[in-house]
């Protein structure tokens, strides 16, 4: 892929100084970047590369005011730090606009495949599934008996969707990631027997799914991810749970069976909540959190294992630094009290 300056302005609305023909192929950081790259400074700790960095083009802002001879050529902009995301987005989707259908990947016939489709090598699409348009079902990916993926979903390399789960549109789900795998559940009173799973997975549109994910299908019903969800890498979410509207969740978290999560929750890393809970919108849980009841109060900050309110923590946390200090102080206090 090549642009000249003068395609990349248009695409900015930005202001070209010097070569307008010069062609890039390539991103780079401002610090890295060599003939054939185009990069950015909106940092202040970074102006140094300015005046040093051999890219071909450099996209600063409009009011930067330069001090000394700079080789790129210039691309002035409102913001370079916007402008330069907006050329990341352009360029990641020009990367991923793969289509067409791998003579080596295998489609049911009782499938229904939307225009626009990419299927990779040793993709699988089971019988009665419901592709939409400008899917993009990337190498390795198994996609079970009556499952619909909406359109412009992503499924990368060795994704595997389990029957009758639903996708929706404008997801993104990264690699190694299995929905509808079965709930962990079985009967101790009867020989430790499982019990069947037969519900499935819904995820709405516009959820994205890091790599590594598992998300359990239902005992009975659905576990449900919500519209704008978004997860990091290597998370579980267990049967029946149900996660609001635009919540993230960061790496290494586990959400137990039943548990519903509000809207527009953040959950740092390696959080873990127990089962058949509620979690009220809003709600923020720091980094190990282990939550073992309901939170009803929205908008709340939590931490600790188990969880409580942030600003009760912090202080409680003074004492628990101070505990042996305070053991001494009260041993000393005692033995003065035996010896009087």
């Amino acid at each position: 892929m090549k642009f000249t300056a003068t395609q990349i302005a248009g695409v900015l609305n930005g202001q070209i100084e010097g070569d307008s023909n010069i062609e890039i192929t390539r991103l780079s950081k401002i610090e890295e970047g060599e003939p054939g790259s185009i990069s950015f400074l909106s940092n202040p700790l970074y102006t140094q590369y300015l005046y040093t960095s051999k890219a071909s083009i450099i996209i600063i802002n409009k009011d930067f005011v330069l001090n000394a001879p700079v080789t790129a050529t210039l691309i002035r902009v409102n913001s370079a730090e916007n402008a330069f995301a907006q050329l990341l987005e352009m360029y990641n989707q020009v990367k991923l606009n793969k289509i067409g259908i791998s003579k080596m990947a295998f489609i049911s016939e009782s499938a229904k495949v939307g225009e626009h489709i990419y299927a990779g090598e040793f993709a699988v699409v089971g019988e009665n599934v419901q592709i939409g348009k400008n899917v993009k079902i990337y190498p390795q990916v198994y996609i079970g008996d009556n499952v619909i993926v909406g359109d412009n979903t992503t499924l990368f390399a060795g994704v595997k969707v389990y029957a009758d789960c639903t996708i929706g549109k404008n997801c993104i789900i990264h690699s190694g990631t299995v929905i509808g795998s079965d709930g962990f559940r079985f009967s101790p009173q009867n020989d430790n027997k499982k019990i069947p799973q037969i519900g499935n997975v819904i995820i709405e549109d516009d959820v994205e799914i890091g790599a590594n994910c598992a998300i359990d299908r239902a005992t009975l019903g659905s576990t449900i991810l919500r519209k704008g969800v978004k997860f990091d890498n290597l998370i579980h979410i267990a049967h029946n749970v149900e996660i609001g509207e635009n919540t993230y969740i960061a790496a290494h978290g586990v959400v137990a069976g039943s548990t519903k999560i509000g809207k527009n929750c953040m959950f740092s890393g390696q959080v873990g909540v127990v089962g058949h809970l509620q979690i009220a919108d809003g709600t923020i849980l720091a980094a190990q959190s282990g939550v073992s009841k309901t939170i009803t109060k929205p908008g709340q900050a939590w931490m600790g294992s188990p969880a409580f309110e942030v600003n009760k923590y912090r202080k409680s946390f003074i004492h628990f630094r101070n505990l042996t200090t305070i053991v001494e102080r009260i041993d000393k206090l005692e033995n003065a009290e035996k010896n009087s």
